[in-house]
């Protein structure tokens, strides 16, 4: 077999850690011997063992003189486990066969340049473009300080994400419904606006059928304080945080409420009536959430878009239409004033859950 089918092999094991490894990348490696695998692994979970250990473990003593196959540069600095070049060194490997470096500026080429170094042939640049759409959350917050943004929305055909009264239960159907909790699994945090809290009730957890499911920090924009205090997310067993986050002045008896309902509030700077959310992003970003996915309303759907901190785009389309000019729209708020100006999104592909369409894109930057 060839070097990128078992580098396909690793990519399948680093989807494994999916959910858990943030702000970690999710990696996978395999160690190969005369043409069979004799050791494969992955990253866990944040903290845990890494890639390479994983595997080089598994393989045990018949890993030396081996080819290890890894969908990241090992690392070569001291974090949370010892370096992984001490571990692939130690195992007597001769070939080690890397899909992409380290996007971290102050580490790439670190550990590719130690194994080189001490004799090991490295092969880089197998999968690569695979491996960065894997950990495209990773590699921007490691480049920019910046959380991955996703937009998700699921609407009628005709652009209405509520009816006039502002029912939306249900407008996708329930594969559609299973794979956003998967995506809420993904991600480090989820956010809405105040008009969602009052209009749904959600819990903003992550509920998957037949296995566990990591919850997301849940982050409310709410410029007055208005969430009620018997919200269904203020009172939650969940290992996750709940972030309000406010604009001055603030009420402190409002703020001191919701703290003892276990909400945490962050204020930001900027006094108005909606969040500035490029300065959020990068609040959000030093918090270490790598990345977050709006679900909505209308308003934040259109200042998210407006302010440009969109990267990627879930649409959900259901075959059903309001009929009527009065519904919920995706977006509100003050649009462009030209068609060329509009979000142009790239990289497009669509699924199908039952009758619902789904259109994946990423936004084009200009």
């Amino acid at each position: 077999m060839t070097d990128e089918t078992y580098m396909q092999m690793a990519l399948s094991l680093a989807e494994r850690g999916e959910g858990w490894t943030s702000p970690n990348p999710m990696v996978g490696a395999v160690v190969v011997k005369d043409d069979v695998v004799i050791g494969s692994g992955f990253h866990q979970k944040v903290g845990g063992p890494h890639a390479e250990v994983n595997a080089l473990v598994d393989a045990g003593k018949a890993a030396r003189g081996a080819t290890l196959y890894v969908t990241l540069e090992p690392c070569n600095h001291e974090g949370r486990t010892p370096p992984c070049t001490k571990a692939i060194l130690k195992s007597g490997v001769t070939r080690v066969v890397v899909a992409m470096e380290d996007p971290n500026p102050g580490v790439t080429g670190g550990g590719i340049d130690l194994l080189r170094s001490s004799g090991i042939e490295v092969v880089t640049g197998i999968c690569e473009a695979e491996s960065r759409r894997l950990n495209e959350a990773f590699v921007k917050h490691v480049t920019s300080g910046l959380p991955f943004v996703i937009m998700k929305s699921a609407s009628t055909l005709d652009g209405c994400i509520a009816t006039r009264t502002g029912d939306s239960k249900w407008i996708t159907n329930v594969q559609s419904r299973a794979f956003v909790h998967r995506l809420r699994h993904r991600v480090d945090g989820i956010m809405v606006g105040m008009g969602t809290v009052k209009a749904d009730d959600p819990r903003l957890t992550t509920r998957l059928e037949g296995r566990e499911g990591a919850d997301p920090t849940r982050i409310i924009l709410d410029t007055q304080l208005s969430i009620p205090l018997d919200a269904k997310l203020l009172h939650l067993d969940s290992a996750s945080d709940t972030l309000v986050i406010t604009n001055p002045p603030v009420d402190g008896e409002k703020r001191a409420r919701l703290e003892q309902a276990g909400a945490k509030i962050l204020v930001m700077p900027t006094p108005g009536e909606r969040v500035d959310l490029k300065a959020l992003m990068h609040t959000l970003g030093r918090m270490n959430i790598t990345s977050l996915l709006i679900e909505g309303g209308s308003r934040v759907h259109g200042s998210a878009l407006q302010s440009g901190i969109v990267d990627k785009v879930y649409m959900f389309l259901a075959p059903k239409l309001c009929g009527g000019n009065d519904g919920v729209p995706i977006c509100c708020g003050l649009g462009p004033e030209r068609m060329k100006e509009a979000v142009q999104l790239e990289e497009i592909s669509t699924r199908r859950f039952g009758d619902d369409v789904m259109i994946r894109g990423y936004v084009k930057k200009v």
